[in-house]
C-alpha cells in the first residue's frame, strides 16, 4: 500500500510501488493470505510509519488513547493527529513528516508565540502554530506552502498566509482523518 513516505516522490512515477507492487526477491510474487495477528500487526506498523513513531512512543500514545473517554481506536488516531510534527505537516509548513519533525527540532517552530522543539508536544484545541520571524524566508518553507494548497488543509484546521500560522480549531474528529486505517484491528491486537 502507498503511504506517500518520500514526500513529493510517491506522486511520480519513480514511487517503488508504481515500478514494482510485489515484494523484493525471488519469492516475491507469490501471494500469501494474511489473516488474524498478521493483518493487526500490519495495521499498526502502517499507522506506526505513517507518523514516524517508534514503538514504545506508539505503545504510551495508545495507553493515552486507552485512558480517555470515548472511542479507543478514535482517541489514539486524534493523539497522533494532533502531535505538533503532525501539525506542521498538514499546515503545510514542510512536505513531508520527517521534514516537519526537523524544522520542530531545529527550532523554527512556536506555539501560541512560545518555541517548541518536542516533535511529540500535543496542540490542543485553540493553539497558533506558526513559524519564527527568523525561519520565514527559508526555501524549503516556502516551497513547501507553495505545494502544499494541493494537498489540501484538514477541517479543523485555519491557516494565515501572511502570519506564516496556522490554528486548530477544534479537536479533529475521525471522519475529517483521512487515512486508510482500520483502528480497531490495532485496539485489538493491543487487547490479547
Amino acid at each position: 500500500m502507498k503511504l506517500f513516505l518520500k514526500g513529493t516522490r510517491c506522486h511520480l512515477e519513480k514511487c517503488a510501488l508504481e515500478k514494482r507492487a510485489y515484494a523484493p526477491g525471488q519469492h516475491g510474487r507469490r501471494r500469501r493470505r494474511v489473516q488474524g495477528y498478521g493483518l493487526q500487526l500490519r495495521e499498526k506498523q502502517k499507522v506506526k510509519r505513517i507518523y514516524g513513531v517508534l514503538e514504545q512512543q506508539f505503545r504510551n500514545c495508545f495507553f493515552r488513547a486507552e485512558r480517555k473517554k470515548g472511542v479507543t481506536g478514535e482517541n489514539l488516531l486524534q493523539l497522533l493527529e494532533r502531535r505538533l510534527d503532525n501539525v506542521v505537516y498538514r499546515v503545510g509548513f514542510a512536505s513531508s513528516r520527517p521534514a516537519a519533525r526537523q524544522l520542530v527540532t531545529h527550532g523554527h517552530i512556536t506555539v501560541n508565540g512560545r518555541r517548541v522543539d518536542i516533535a511529540s508536544f500535543t496542540v490542543g484545541q485553540g493553539d497558533v502554530v506558526s513559524v519564527k520571524e527568523k525561519s520565514r524566508n527559508n526555501d524549503l518553507i516556502r516551497t513547501s506552502l507553495e505545494s502544499a494548497q494541493a494537498r489540501g488543509l484538514p477541517p479543523w484546521l485555519e491557516f494565515s498566509a501572511e502570519a506564516f500560522s496556522g490554528r486548530v480549531t477544534k479537536l479533529p474528529a475521525r471522519e475529517e482523518i483521512q487515512l486508510p486505517v482500520q483502528e480497531q484491528l490495532i485496539v485489538e491486537l493491543y487487547s490479547k
